[in-house]
């Protein structure tokens, strides 16, 4: 489809009205979105999530498990942006609401888009960003090369908006994050067997987190307890945190 085709312009500028409509200036009137826990935000370059740049999270493995987790910490990250609207770029509709307001995401703060191919949903997350009043702009993609993420930090700057990239995996041997790009942070999300209870059931969710990657600072890994009904993780009580191993460090030097 030609970026310029007056369909494409049109939906654009519909989406544009939209947003305006709902939230003329809703964005977090802050520098970094912290996830105050000292632990992490003291390893982070910018004291917490850097507002008005492109970050990037990606299960750590194909599988079903890993992806919905890395979502979830995806949301958990764009609910603590601001009380404001939410623009959320889907690959396909498969989006779930229920576990988003578990996160901190009603349904009154998020706008979902469809767009099944990645230059569809590059082209309506550059746009969300540059809009400017949004809270976050969350998109989900597949293949992207450097220029197009460079584009998209270039439009979390202009907006001053937080942009949050879901990079889905297409093979089981392709690893979403290990190609290049001008993302500022980008985290691998795994799942870890949840906090025991002292009865029967199912504990509170725990995830492996890791920051592959970040300009400016370390990478480093950590076990959290998922997010809570404001999109707050938090380090369980016999934590486990560690430095990344080397052989990471070194990955993720070289995928930068």
């Amino acid at each position: 489809m030609d970026p310029s085709s007056p369909s494409r312009l049109e939906r654009l500028a519909a989406l544009r009205a939209e947003v305006q409509a709902i939230a003329p200036d809703a964005r977090a009137a802050v520098g970094s979105i912290p996830f105050g826990i000292d632990d992490v935000d003291r390893r982070l370059a910018g004291g917490g999530l850097v507002v008005g740049a492109l970050h990037e999270v990606s299960g750590a493995t194909q599988s079903v498990a890993d992806d919905a987790a890395a979502t979830l910490f995806t949301a958990g990250v764009a609910a603590r942006a601001g009380g404001g609207v939410i623009l959320w770029v889907m690959s396909s509709t498969d989006l779930f609401a229920p576990a988003l307001s578990q996160t901190g995401i009603l349904p009154s703060r998020l706008i979902q888009v469809d767009a099944r191919r990645d230059e569809d949903a590059l082209a309506v997350i550059e746009e969300g960003l540059r809009h400017g009043g949004l809270s976050a702009v969350v998109g989900e993609v597949t293949r992207i090369g450097l220029t197009s993420t460079r584009r998209l930090q270039l439009a979390a700057e202009e907006g001053d908006t937080i942009a949050l990239l879901l990079r889905r995996w297409r093979r089981p041997k392709e690893d979403p994050t290990a190609v290049p790009s001008a993302a500022l942070t980008r985290w691998r999300i795994a799942c870890a067997p949840s906090t025991p209870l002292p009865v029967q059931g199912v504990g509170r969710p725990r995830w492996q987190v890791s920051l592959a990657r970040q300009r400016g600072g370390d990478p480093w890994d950590w076990l959290l307890e998922g997010c809570d009904a404001q999109g707050r993780v938090a380090l369980p009580a016999e934590p486990r945190n560690r430095p990344a191993a080397p052989a990471r460090r070194g990955l993720a030097q070289a995928a930068a």
